[in-house]
């Protein structure tokens, strides 16, 4: 049996325990940047506001602008409906995708093991070589890996040892399936991997498949669901919990808001519910029993209280703030949570779920790294600029000569 969490015997503040205790602590969701920025733009609003230009314009013009923000709002509501078909589409070609992610899986649990013909991979806009060929150059760049010093090693290699050192992967030719796919993959994009604790990882080594289930009305049907999607989890039997899956349920709105209606973008995330996870006796992750010092007002004794409060965990995602049912009642805070939260649902959508088996290489974070890398090879060009203005002053010397002091005529 693992070791039961231990009690933390730190002295914490009673502010620090109501801070724990004041409902789910998803403060590291927020520290991507791409996260804040989708945060602030959902609290400013800035798109209803009023400019004032309008009272500026002439009656005749005024009338006519009012008529046109009126088809903008016509424009709104039927771009609503061209989501609500979209999502239709989704539905119906998650159909199609299914075979293909239940083989994903099956192969990754080494369920399947792929042909000859599945395992053969040609790059892209590269011509396929003949099998000698092939085995030559693989045992040359092992040879050439092997020699190289860190200096020498390119991005992607120093990412794969990064990655190696960081799962501690250990594997053979022995080895069945792919072991710690969804793990590794997660642990690749920094958005999950701030969200993975330690003590995560021992239960997503247990996690088989990630699925994307769309929910809402059918093409053709008349029964009536509502617009949105579920992510489930799905886990080997583990030490930790006796779920088989974990749930996370959102629902989406395709339809303009009467009070702001120039602000629709699209369908919006507006609200989501996680699922109860059965924790095995002491084995709930997302608790810590902290110890704390009491001292009583009259009598002046000490003693030590144990209190239960909510420990930094991945699976907090199963249990996120709830929406009030007046959004007058919702504050800045929860409101960024929710957004944060709500913007990690769709990345798991669209893009983590989808393109899984590009995370788990890296390939599917490359792009960020070609931004950096252009981004400082701008940076040395100014530098060399303002190499070539020293040189080109007249007052300029190069380093260990002193200018000549000028002479009184």
């Amino acid at each position: 049996m693992p070791p039961k969490p231990e009690v933390d015997n730190e002295e914490i503040s009673d502010e620090e325990i109501e801070a724990a205790e004041a409902g789910p602590n998803m403060a590291e969701l927020m520290k991507n940047p791409e996260l804040i920025a989708a945060v602030q733009a959902k609290l400013n609003g800035l798109l209803g506001d009023s400019t004032g230009f309008i009272d500026m314009l002439p009656e005749c013009v005024k009338r006519r602008v009012h008529a046109l923000k009126n088809i903008q709002v016509e424009c709104a509501k039927l771009e609503g409906k061209f989501y609500e078909e979209a999502h239709q589409l989704e539905m119906k070609y998650a159909g199609l995708f299914k075979p293909l992610y239940e083989k994903r899986s099956e192969i990754v649990n080494a369920i399947h093991e792929p042909t000859d013909e599945e395992s053969k991979w040609v790059e892209p806009g590269e011509e396929e070589e003949d099998e000698e060929s092939k085995a030559a150059e693989v045992k040359d760049e092992k040879m050439d890996t092997e020699e190289k010093s860190e200096e020498e090693k390119t991005e992607s290699e120093k990412f794969a040892d990064e990655v190696k050192s960081k799962l501690k992967l250990d594997m053979d030719e022995n080895t069945k399936g792919i072991p710690e796919f969804w793990l590794t993959a997660m642990k690749n994009v920094e958005l999950l991997g701030d969200m993975i604790q330690d003590h995560d990882e021992e239960i997503l080594k247990h996690l088989t498949d990630v699925k994307l289930i769309f929910t809402g009305k059918k093409e053709g049907s008349s029964e009536e669901s509502e617009m949105g999607f579920v992510l489930e989890f799905m886990f080997q039997p583990n030490e930790h919990f006796t779920n088989t899956a974990l749930t996370k349920t959102y629902k989406m709105k395709s339809e303009p808001d009467a009070d702001d209606p120039f602000s629709f973008e699209g369908p919006d995330i507006v609200s989501c519910t996680g699922c109860k996870i059965d924790w095995k006796k002491g084995m709930n992750i997302t608790q810590k029993q902290v110890k704390k010092k009491q001292k009583h007002k009259g009598r002046g004794q000490t003693r030590v209280v144990t209190k239960t409060v909510q420990n930094d965990s991945f699976f907090n995602f199963f249990n996120p703030p709830e929406v009030p049912e007046n959004e007058e009642d919702m504050d800045e805070e929860i409101e960024a949570l929710l957004a944060a939260d709500f913007e990690i649902g769709h990345f798991f959508r669209e893009r983590f779920i989808p393109k899984a088996v590009l995370f788990y290489t890296g390939e599917a974070i490359e792009d960020d790294s070609d931004d950096e890398d252009f981004e400082d090879e701008e940076g040395d060009e100014d530098d060399d600029d303002d190499d070539d203005d020293d040189e080109n002053d007249p007052d300029f010397k190069p380093d260990g000569e002193k200018p000549q002091e000028c002479k009184q005529q």
